[in-house]
């Protein structure tokens, strides 16, 4: 990694992690911060699931069990951002009963700038887990780990100690940092054992540069006004026996 874009890194952290901290700190904007982060968690599994699936299928059992746990670890992840949102009366809003959008509005939203510079000169169509190249998912997926795992403390840290919610979302938070430790640890050793010491740099220094640039993407959009400003939550619904008990 050059020196430019080793500060560039350095700056895009430092600006993401005060950004991430306030949203977080503030009651107003953690439901959304949250939700975000329930739908990622979440949302990643099935991806996952089927990378290990295909590994398995190529003979590597050993790539075949790190993938199944890190699906089951993100599982696991999305429940505790899920809780948390339970905690402070919240749901993750339910897209299905949503009014349809047309498919041009469909398509501006789902329009990441991020994941547009992370992944640019690669389409949809080779992202997916039955083609993806083993190099760029370990290589990309390695970066987003290992800062998630620098991300979330600090985060935690920003959540007020002297409330009982935030103190348990705040263990929560710990422990998903402590997974994606272990994640950014399995996806280095998997890159070792498919390359050399230099190559596996070149590779991190080439996912470390499309992060920095997918960061100051996502931060110019949001300075612009042009991110999207939805809520992603809606206030929870009561359980199924909760309903009863009120009709009682």
């Amino acid at each position: 990694m050059n020196l430019l874009t080793y500060v560039m890194h350095l700056v895009g952290s430092g600006a993401f992690a005060y950004y991430s901290a306030a949203q977080i700190r503030d009651s107003k904007t953690r439901p959304n911060i949250l939700a975000g982060f329930q739908l990622a968690e979440s949302g990643s599994v099935p991806f996952l699931t089927a990378l290990s699936e295909r590994a398995a299928a190529e003979g590597d059992t050993w790539l075949a069990q790190k993938l199944k746990q890190h699906a089951s670890d993100e599982t696991r992840h999305g429940q505790i951002f899920a809780h948390g949102l339970k905690q402070l009366n919240k749901q993750v809003i339910d897209w299905k009963s949503q009014p349809q959008t047309t498919s041009t509005d469909k398509s501006q939203q789902q329009r990441s700038p991020f994941f547009a510079a992370f992944f640019e000169g690669y389409t949809p169509e080779q992202l997916k887990p039955a083609v993806i190249d083993w190099n760029v998912f370990m290589g990309s997926t390695y970066i987003l780990e290992l800062d998630a795992s620098k991300d979330f403390p600090r985060m935690a840290k920003a959540l007020p100690d002297d409330e009982p919610i935030a103190r348990n979302l705040k263990l929560g938070i710990l422990s998903v940092a402590k997974d994606e430790t272990t994640h950014a640890a399995y996806l280095y050793e998997a890159m070792t054992r498919r390359m050399s010491l230099t190559q596996v740099q070149e590779l991190i220094d080439e996912w470390r540069t499309r992060k920095v640039n997918a960061t100051f993407a996502f931060a110019s959009n949001l300075l612009q006004g042009k991110s999207p400003n939805r809520s992603l939550v809606q206030d929870s619904m009561p359980s199924q026996k909760d309903s009863q008990l009120i009709g009682t």
